[in-house]
């Protein structure tokens, strides 16, 4: 089957270059996708989506992140800032996290897609929640810790669990939120106070504070590259854009030493 990248991207074409790039039947995989730099796919996210989970087949499991970095304390908004006088009311007013109805931010149009296909579950998180889709969905989403909201209580380790594959789809390695967990691997790795509005069990919400790994993805690029030295990465076309393909575990562990000789922590 033809993957020339020269006509429309379609369902069809999408997915022959998914298989190419080394996509398993069956597998679990966690997506990062900007839908942009693949140029014109036919029938858009939706078609991106049906071509995922063609590769994938019937025996798979898509995940994506669906965070809301809005819903977080608001004396760390930086872009922008708000007022100090404005913090207690947007603590008392901010929705509380519903995994049906509150949507993604900044997360791109596919993970949206597939947060709302039909089937799909979400896991709890206030802030840093993942949808699943597909036979692996309750093992990925079930039982989110409030507290280290990406290390072992994640669906990044239930991931991990699973020996889940990692695609980039038109994105770098800036955005890959497996690479967090290697923080939480890291010992001495800076903590923070966290807040989000969270929902209560008779319906209401309520603020809640935990504390946490103050994540960086600062240097996750340079990570990358380096990893993608070591020939951990199968990278090939996908549309007009390109796509990376590795297994999650590789990638964990590949960062967990690389973090732990290219930062400083606070045992160090």
């Amino acid at each position: 089957m033809t993957t020339d990248t020269n006509g429309p991207g379609t369902r069809r074409s999408i997915a022959a270059q998914l298989r190419v790039l080394g996509v398993r039947p069956g597998a679990t995989l966690l997506v990062h996708a900007a839908l942009r730099p693949l140029g014109f796919v036919c029938g858009g996210p939706h078609a991106v989506v049906l071509a995922l989970r063609d590769a994938l087949g019937p025996d798979g499991t898509i995940v994506v992140p669906t965070h809301t970095p809005d819903n977080s304390d608001p004396a760390g908004w930086r872009n922008p800032p708000v007022p100090a006088d404005w913090w207690p009311l947007i603590r008392a007013e901010m929705p509380g996290f519903d995994p049906a109805v509150t949507p993604s931010r900044f997360m791109g149009v596919l993970a949206e897609t597939v947060r709302g296909w039909p089937g799909a579950l979400r896991s709890s998180h206030p802030h840093v929640s993942f949808t699943a889709l597909g036979p692996a969905a309750e093992q990925v989403v079930a039982g989110h810790t409030l507290g280290d909201m990406l290390g072992e209580g994640s669906p990044l380790a239930r991931l991990y669990d699973l020996d889940a594959d990692v695609l980039l789809l038109g994105v770098d390695h800036s955005v890959s939120t497996s690479l967090h967990l290697a923080e939480y691997r890291c010992p001495g790795s800076p903590r923070q106070q966290m807040g989000a509005a969270a929902r209560t069990g008779d319906g209401g919400r309520e603020w809640v504070w935990w504390q946490d790994v103050r994540l960086d993805a600062d240097d996750f690029d340079a990570l990358g590259r380096d990893l993608e030295d070591t020939g951990a990465v199968r990278i090939g076309p996908v549309g007009a854009g390109t796509g990376r393909l590795m297994r999650q575990r590789a990638a964990v562990d590949f960062a967990v030493h690389w973090l732990a000789r290219n930062r400083t922590t606070e045992d160090t």
